[in-house]
Formats: C-alpha cells, structure tokens, sequence
C-alpha cells in the first residue's frame, strides 16, 4: 500500500492514554514520572502526537471506574500538550489485527482495566495505537504501558 501522508519527524512522540491519566489522577509514583516525562520532551522541542482512540480509552476507563467527573479533566491534559490527534483509520485496524496475530502479550494494561474483558480490550488498543504510528512514521511513545517494548521499531520514552 501506498502512503501519501508524510512520516513525522524523529522528534515525534506518541501520548499514550496512561499519560493524562496518571497526570490527573490521585497520588501515584507514576504522577510524578509522567509530569517529568512531558516536561523533559516539551523542553527538547518533540513534536507530541496522539490517535482517537486514546481518547476513547479516557472515556472507557473512567466510565468503568465509575468516575465521569475525570473525564474532562483528563481530555483536558492531552488536548493541552498534543501538538496533533490522529485519525484511527480502517487500514490502522487491519494492521493492528496483523500485529495482534504475530506479537504475543502486546499490551500489559491489563491492571488498568476492570472489566473481564480487560486483557483483550486493551490489546486492541495497543495494537490500534501501534498501526497509527507506523502508518504516521512515529517510532518514539511516551507510556508507561511495557507492552510498547515488544513491538519492533518503537522506543518507549521513559
């Protein structure tokens, strides 16, 4: 297939879901860690990047914990520091669906989810999220999720 989109600079980083929601949530080591992440690659000049479907997964999650009243508030930190949202398209599915079929335990945001369906759920998301950025030239995601360091061609910023 034939792409037209230009691939985004090496400077680009991909905003996982975890990052607005540990920004906004309660007192967590991992508040810290995000808050100096997002700091450290606004201070280098990245290009901050995320897809729609980390938007769904804010609205899945919080509506899951019952916590609606999070959910603005976590809209609000990524529409905040993201340079650009992109698109989730029907090719970005395929691919993740071909991800999903060679990459064995692909995402370990099991944890965060409270559905029994979690483990698959979060998956598809990961898998999703891994199709946009090879679709758009990213390389670079800022998560805290490990499952991002079993795909082939992304460094994880920590």
């Amino acid at each position: 297939m034939i792409s037209r989109e230009r691939p985004e600079p090496p400077n680009t980083v991909f905003i996982d879901s975890t990052v607005p929601m540990y920004l906004i949530g309660a007192p967590h080591p991992n508040k810290e860690t995000v808050r100096r992440m997002l700091e450290s690659s606004i201070a280098c000049g990245d290009r901050l990047v995320t897809d729609a479907e980390v938007f769904q997964e804010i609205l899945h999650r919080y509506f899951a914990i019952r916590r609606p009243d999070a959910m603005q508030a976590a809209f609000d930190a990524l529409h905040g520091v993201v340079d650009e949202v992109f698109a989730v398209e029907l090719a970005d599915v395929e691919q993740a669906k071909a991800l999903m079929l060679t990459v064995t335990g692909l995402s370990a945001r099991d944890a965060v989810h409270a559905a029994v369906h979690a483990a698959v759920h979060a998956a598809v998301h990961a898998a999703v999220h891994a199709a946009v950025r090879r679709r758009r030239g990213v390389r670079r995601v800022m998560s805290l999720d490990a499952g991002f360091d079993r795909v082939g061609g992304v460094e994880r910023v920590r």
